[in-house]
């Protein structure tokens, strides 16, 4: 096995080259995102872009259920 380091510079070029390596069925690890999974990593991102944005809203907790 040989590791392979990149430097990914914005969310843009993380979310292609995610998607270009699951294009191709490899194995990948993303370092400094610990327990996630890479599909919910950019989800989470996106989720906490949009609220930061004012593009989402959220409900109290109790009406969640």
């Amino acid at each position: 096995m040989e590791t392979l380091k990149v430097d990914i510079q914005d969310d843009q070029q993380k979310r292609v080259l995610i998607a270009f390596l699951d294009g191709l069925k490899y194995e990948y690890r993303i370092e400094g995102i610990p327990d996630v999974i890479p599909e919910h990593s950019i989800d989470l991102e996106q989720r906490r872009a949009d609220l930061l944005s004012g593009k989402a809203s959220s409900l109290p907790w109790s009406e969640t259920r």
